[in-house]
């Protein structure tokens, strides 16, 4: 499990500095386990630009640093284990509104966000369903 986040960290480095496919990163956060902070008896969410985006974590130490700023006093954060493809399959469509996945916030040119488009959500949850160009997918 813990090869899987850290191949996840080295794709969005790979991406952000120019390199690798867009779609081999979308793969390989579908098959990361990524830690999802809880908060309120849900997972932890923000909105920003209209979308609301779940925040999951690659590792301990990233969810750490996003703790130190969130976690209420000195409490530990409580957390989920959940694969990527789970959020932006299932979690992000029953949000009923536009809704993508923040991976690693916390970290300084490490972050990386999955907009609610086609390719990354099911196309019934994705904001570009259904523009110019873009036909039914099965």
């Amino acid at each position: 499990m813990e090869q899987a986040r850290a191949a996840l960290a080295e794709r969005i480095a790979e991406r952000r500095s120019g390199g690798d496919d867009p779609r081999a990163l979308v793969g390989e956060m579908r098959r990361s386990v990524l830690l999802v902070p809880m908060a309120d008896g849900g997972l932890w969410s923000v909105r920003s630009g209209g979308v609301r985006w779940i925040c999951g974590f690659t590792d301990e130490a990233a969810l750490a640093r996003f703790a130190l700023r969130h976690a209420p006093g000195d409490r530990p954060m409580d957390y989920a284990a959940l694969l990527g493809a789970r959020i932006v399959d299932e979690l992000v469509p029953a949000l009923g509104e536009p809704a993508g996945l923040a991976v690693d916030i916390a970290t300084e040119d490490g972050s990386m966000f999955f907009p609610p488009v086609v390719g990354i959500v099911p196309d019934a949850a994705a904001v570009d369903a259904g523009a110019a160009g873009e036909g039914p997918r099965s």
